[in-house]
């Protein structure tokens, strides 16, 4: 079992009140995030935004592995996720992540990858985690 960490602190209250998220790798220390960084353009890290990164990451790595148990040792797997967070019965909810995915495996066939990248999606972590529609768009270089 692993178990990894974050914390996150908030000063002021609403709109006005500032953020600030700490991860326990020290990759993110005091990195600021608030109102303006989640529902505005302000320069900062979201809820939401994390969230894509860890599904991008998590959908990757476990595609490698899939792939590599499938006897494939070579390629490259490149993952971009939307997260949207939508506002619905005077609150707001993760509605659905967008995964599109660009890959180069040599000598995989369509099919064969399609079905590796849909099991992927469907047992990372990440994914079983999120109550939300997942979709995944898939190139085979």
């Amino acid at each position: 079992m692993t178990t990894r960490t974050a914390s996150a602190r908030y000063d002021g209250m609403g709109r006005t009140g500032k953020g600030h998220i700490t991860t326990q790798s020290g990759i993110l220390t005091d990195q600021y995030y608030g109102f303006n960084t989640r529902f505005e353009d302000e320069p900062g890290t979201n809820p939401e935004e994390l969230i894509a990164a860890a599904h991008a990451a998590c959908f990757t790595m476990a595609l490698s592995f899939a792939l590599e148990r499938a006897g494939f040792r070579d390629g490259t797997l490149e993952t971009k996720a939307a997260v949207k967070l939508e506002q619905s019965d005077g609150g707001f909810t993760i509605t659905r992540s967008d995964l599109v995915l660009d890959a180069s495996v040599p000598g995989i066939s369509p099919d064969q990858f399609a079905e590796i990248a849909a099991g992927a999606k469907a047992n990372c972590p990440v994914s079983k985690l999120l109550n939300a529609e997942i979709t995944l768009e898939h190139h085979l270089k």
